[in-house]
């Protein structure tokens, strides 16, 4: 069996396998290939930074050492928010980052992220590569010069720190706070809020400075290591602006359109074994975050409901708003929201009533 079949017919646990015993298989010969990597995120994330770490890692290991990828962290190569120009200019190789980073640029942009009450880690993976999601959204990146693949998903997010109580929308007014912009923050501006879109290591200090009111980042494991609960003690939940974002790696086109079909077999493996690695790190690490946190003297709370409806009325007049001026946001939006439907009648009859009986239940 040659590589290309291996890495096709071995899966996910396969290749594992092939990275646990410091095994690959034999490589064919081929002139080497050295991309570069340019990450939005601090190398001391280690869920989202150690994504493209294990995605580096997994091509060396399945190539045999001849395709290899340097991965670098926020403002090491190009400031946080300079990789979607790197790669149009073609400049840069690939790119891990969050999509609505960009939204300025399009507010399409974050659908290939999230948007609010978008869809949950699982609904993510499945439009994306069952539906038609990856088709429409990789059509709309063209013309930036690069294709997408998850880098992992952070599953439902927390809904951020706040140095006040919130106890209805009015609370919301005048608020500055860090967020990831985009739909999101045209929406919270309906509610009040001033949007703040920066670097995930820059936010301790500028909460810290009180020129931040409050930030949202990720969830518990991520927070605790940006220290967020030493300077805003009200952590609230759930973030309905991210009911499951995808992390992604922007790959340039034209660099892409070079490899070998083995390479790019090669890439697309990678790519679903960090994926896969980060969703996993997340789910196990942010329970005991959380519980840390609160031992710390956190304050968590519930958004009120009256707080989510405002949220979900204001995000839906975003929507309306966009669509009637972009027919392109328009069909991707709907066909996400056909997809959502589906979803949630699904849901009813499954992983809905099992949780909401499991968290009854002591075990």
């Amino acid at each position: 069996m040659d590589r290309r079949s291996l890495i096709k017919n071995a899966g996910i646990a396969g290749i594992a396998g092939v990275l646990a015993t410091g095994l690959a298989p034999a490589v064919h010969a081929q002139a080497a290939v050295r991309w570069r990597l340019a990450s939005s995120f601090p190398k001391s994330l280690d869920t989202i930074f150690g994504s493209a770490e294990m995605l580096s890692k997994t091509v060396k290991a399945l190539s045999g050492g001849k395709f290899e990828i340097s991965v670098h962290p926020a403002g090491e190569l190009m400031p946080a928010f300079g990789v979607v120009d790197a790669l149009q200019n073609d400049s840069l190789e690939m790119a891990q980052t969050a999509a609505y980073y960009f939204t300025g640029k399009d507010p399409i942009f974050a659908f290939s992220c999230a948007v609010p009450f978008g869809l949950t880690a699982r609904q993510n993976t499945s439009w994306k590569d069952y539906g038609n999601g990856r088709k429409l959204l990789d059509a709309f990146f063209e013309q930036y010069n690069f294709r997408t693949a998850s880098a992992g998903n952070t599953g439902t997010q927390m809904g951020g720190w706040y140095r006040k109580e919130i106890k209805s929308a009015e609370d919301l007014k005048g608020l500055k706070m860090r967020m990831g912009g985009g739909v999101f923050g045209e929406s919270m501006a309906k509610l009040g809020v001033i949007s703040q879109n920066m670097p995930a290591g820059d936010v301790y200090q500028a909460l810290e400075k009180g020129t931040l009111d409050a930030a949202e980042f990720v969830g518990p494991h991520d927070d605790l290591k940006l220290g967020f609960n030493k300077v805003a003690p009200y952590y609230y939940y759930p973030g309905w602006w991210e009911g499951g974002a995808d992390l992604e790696f922007f790959i340039n086109n034209k660099a892409f359109a070079k490899l070998s079909d083995e390479n790019k077999a090669i890439l697309d493996a990678a790519c679903k074994v960090a994926a896969t690695d980060m969703t996993a790190k997340y789910d196990a690490y942010n329970p005991v975050a959380l519980k840390k946190l609160v031992a710390d003297k956190t304050q968590l709370k519930p958004f009120p409901k009256s707080v989510m409806d405002a949220g979900f009325k204001s995000a839906m007049e975003v929507f309306a708003e966009h669509e009637a001026k972009s027919p392109d946001f328009k069909k991707i939006h709907q066909d996400m929201r056909a997809f959502q439907r589906d979803q949630i009648l699904w849901n009813r009859f499954s992983e809905f009533p099992f949780n909401q009986y499991m968290n009854g239940v002591k075990i």
